[in-house]
């Protein structure tokens, strides 16, 4: 299932080479919501993996941001004990202009860019 949300990106990483086949990118945005007098503000942490990594760069910070993403979950087990992990997959970054926050929202991805969840279950007939 693919989620979206809106908010002002506040750090990038550099691109981390965590294997030979495998790299990842992470960013964080600033997310600002209000509830009568108060504001509330969460920091949102997202990553980017393999050929997606290039979506975002240093020219993104503090900008304003619509990003698409997968919500992941993994178990991983060392020497008897279990530890589980979440991460945001951002697949689809677009910079969001002042003029665009006064119009309507923009179309729904198509089901053509969304990419495929990964899991041991992905390949079974049915």
């Amino acid at each position: 299932m693919a989620f979206e949300i809106t908010g002002k990106v506040i750090d990038i990483a550099p691109v981390n080479q965590v294997s030979d086949k495998f790299k990842k990118r992470e960013f964080v945005i600033e997310k600002k919501e209000t509830g009568g007098a108060a504001v509330f503000i969460d920091y949102i942490k997202f990553q980017l993996v393999q050929d997606k990594c290039d979506l975002i760069n240093e020219s993104y910070l503090n900008e304003e941001i619509k990003i698409w993403f997968n919500l992941k979950g993994n178990k991983w087990e060392r020497d008897g004990k279990i530890n589980y992990f979440t991460n945001l997959d951002a697949w689809k970054i677009e910079k969001v202009s002042a003029q665009g926050k006064d119009q309507s929202p923009q179309s729904r991805p198509a089901m053509d860019d969304i990419p495929p969840e990964n899991d041991e279950l992905s390949d079974l007939p049915f």
